[in-house]
């Protein structure tokens, strides 16, 4: 099979030929349909703190068509089309019965969907609904993990929701907030190009201000926040959210910061400020995400900027270690 394969930290990605996966007991192979590039596959190739290296295939967000089963699997047959949860689990402990499937003992994550097939396991899988395509069912993943930062948070009707940064999951965010009834919903970032799709989303406001973001996020919501995501993931912001955020608000990080980060714990805990960190999602997060595309929401497949081959991919990904106007990237292994 291709996959678009690690070559090494700070390298691009290398399109090679690699042996077709065979599944062992209780795994099945997928020909993958649909990948998305997510932001952290982009840093897993430049700091050695992910502990991936030559010869790593990427990708956690993809969907596609059961082609083969190992001994022991019940529940899905060749030709099934099925999201993949990139939740690695037992499937048996108390924690995977509960859908927390974090918390397993056994927990990793499934990589690989850069690639024409991959191996994953039964209660990973998801069987996509009829009407459904394989790009939605690689859109999942992101909207779970924006769903669970919501559901952490505590979010009430009428709150007015802040969100740094309009990534995927900033913007996935917009859109669960203004389903849980926030009044106002203001999406905050250095670059103007996502303002349309934010409005899409669910967001009531973009504001691009990097003389004054604490003011301007002040003026738009029409007061301090009571709830602010941070979805970027660079030093500074959590210093930044502690002032745009009202007493006992709640500042919930999303953004993946791989670098240490300072703010002042007294301006934090004189507004007896909570401040909560959301990973991964639970079993019931991704199924909700699915029902809503379902159920035949749009706004999440704006999401999606472009789709591109196989061969494409090391231009392409280097490319977006950059800021630019992309915003989800779909990989279609099989074209």
């Amino acid at each position: 099979m291709r996959a678009a394969i690690m070559q090494g930290l700070h390298k691009p990605l290398l399109v090679d030929t690699l042996p077709d996966p065979m599944p062992g007991a209780g795994e099945l192979v997928i020909k993958v349909g649909r990948c998305g590039i997510c932001g952290s596959d982009l840093h897993m190739t430049e700091d050695s703190g992910y502990g991936k290296g030559p010869g790593t295939v990427l990708g956690h967000e993809f969907a596609g068509e059961v082609v083969a089963l190992g001994s022991g699997v019940e529940g899905l047959r060749t030709g099934d089309l099925v999201s993949v949860s990139p939740l690695k689990s037992c499937g048996q402990c108390s924690a995977c019965q509960a859908g927390e499937v974090a918390w397993c003992s056994q927990f990793g994550l499934q990589e690989g969907g850069y690639a024409e097939f991959a191996i994953t396991r039964p209660n990973q899988c998801i069987k996509l609904p009829q009407q459904l395509s394989l790009a939605d069912g690689a859109i999942v993943e992101p909207l779970a993990v924006a769903r669970h930062g919501v559901t952490l948070s505590g979010i009430k009707p009428g709150d007015k929701i802040l969100i740094l940064g309009a990534g995927p999951i900033g913007l996935a965010v917009a859109y669960w907030a203004r389903r849980a009834g926030a009044s106002r919903v203001v999406l905050q970032d250095i670059a103007d190009w996502q303002r349309q799709r934010a409005l899409e989303m669910g967001a009531s406001d973009f504001i691009v201000d990097r003389e004054d973001p604490v003011g301007a996020a002040t003026r738009a919501l029409g007061g301090l926040a009571d709830i602010v995501f941070e979805c970027v993931g660079i030093p500074g912001l959590i210093a930044q959210a502690v002032q745009q955020v009202r007493p006992r608000g709640t500042i919930l990080l999303l953004g993946l910061c791989n670098m240490p980060d300072t703010f002042n714990s007294f301006a934090m805990l004189s507004k007896e400020i909570r401040l909560v960190t959301s990973a991964f999602f639970t079993r019931g997060e991704y199924e909700a995400s699915l029902d809503a595309l379902e159920r035949g929401s749009l706004e999440p497949r704006s999401l999606v900027t472009d789709t591109i081959s196989l061969a494409q991919t090391p231009d392409v990904f280097e490319s977006l270690k950059k800021r630019t106007h992309q915003c989800k990237v779909m990989i279609a292994p099989a074209d």
